[in-house]
């Protein structure tokens, strides 16, 4: 892979790599929306959602425009819905438990065993 490539994708899957940027995408899958909209359905403080779109803006992976005092985004559909779709068919194709081992629980029970793992080890 050219230097160049690796860190262009370098950027963009690390930008995808944040679960509240990822919830807003999903979310502005469904409508554009301002920044308290996506704040209060997050439940996350509006500065932390402004934080996420300024990086998701940056890669164009949204758009925001401004209507009155409010400024709106918007998902970049051309490239964000294909984007979805290969990894919702990878989920389904290639994932045993189709994205559960992904989900929180997963992640946790995995923390988890990698501590005891650790703690197990450094015992011997």
């Amino acid at each position: 892979m050219k230097k160049g490539l690796s860190q262009t994708c370098y950027v963009f899957f690390s930008t995808l790599a944040n679960p509240t940027r990822l919830a807003i995408l999903e979310l502005l899958r469904e409508k554009p929306r301002n920044v308290s909209e996506i704040a209060k359905v997050l439940s996350q403080e509006q500065s932390m959602i402004s934080h996420n779109l300024r990086a998701l803006e940056k890669c164009k992976f949204v758009f925001s425009e401004r209507k009155g005092k409010e400024r709106f985004y918007y998902l970049n559909r051309e490239t964000m819905e294909p984007i979805f779709k290969i990894f919702t068919y990878h989920a389904e194709k290639y994932c045993p438990t189709k994205g559960k081992c992904l989900a929180r629980e997963g992640v946790q029970k995995r923390k988890k065993r990698d501590t005891s793992t650790r703690v197990y080890l450094a015992r011997l």
